[in-house]
């Protein structure tokens, strides 16, 4: 695991109940990616948390100087974490997400993190563009409802179409599964 980090987008109290833009079952993805820091902190492996902040005032929601912009409480941040903050969907662009990959030498990116149809969609998609292994670990993000023209998409719905297509540029993993994988290439 020496080449790869976990990548944690916007994982931020603005997507969760009583926030600005709260999404369908936020906290069982928060629930899968505590179980990811928790192995990638026992393998000393980096953890990159990516906190979007929109640049305007006021903003409909991650606006500056409030408590909805922040991490959330229960991720595991710590003091020597890597942060990278952004104000686009692509947590590549107008960053130094990817001078930080290079500097750690990172390969691979176990992506999770909020919205799949959004800010998850472009990261993992510039990654790809970029050379990076990129799993994107299904249980471990969280969508909501999109709606157009009057018809509403469910957000299983979403989560299934944006996680089908990750399959053309990513590798798709749950939680358990991926975490098999670990175990399973620990034995070789």
């Amino acid at each position: 695991m020496n080449q790869t980090a976990l990548l944690v987008i916007d994982v931020q109290n603005d997507y969760f109940p009583d926030g600005k833009m709260a999404l369908f079952q936020p906290e069982k993805a928060l629930t899968n990616i505590s179980i990811l820091e928790k192995e990638f902190h026992l393998s000393n492996a980096p953890i990159i948390y990516i906190q979007h902040i929109f640049a305007e005032t006021p903003a409909p929601f991650f606006e500056k100087n409030t408590e909805g912009v922040k991490l959330h409480p229960n991720l595991a941040v710590q003091d020597h974490s890597f942060i990278v903050e952004k104000a686009f969907p692509n947590s590549f662009f107008q960053t130094d997400l990817q001078t930080l990959l290079s500097r750690l030498g990172i390969q691979k990116l176990v992506i999770t993190g909020m919205m799949t149809h959004m800010c998850v969609d472009a990261t993992t998609r510039a990654a790809a563009e970029l050379g990076y292994q990129s799993i994107v670990i299904s249980d471990a993000t969280a969508t909501r409802d999109l709606s157009y023209a009057g018809q509403t998409v469910q957000a299983l719905d979403v989560q299934t179409a944006f996680l089908s297509a990750f399959q053309m540029f990513a590798q798709v993993h749950s939680t358990a599964s991926y975490l098999s994988t670990l175990i399973s290439s620990e034995k070789q």
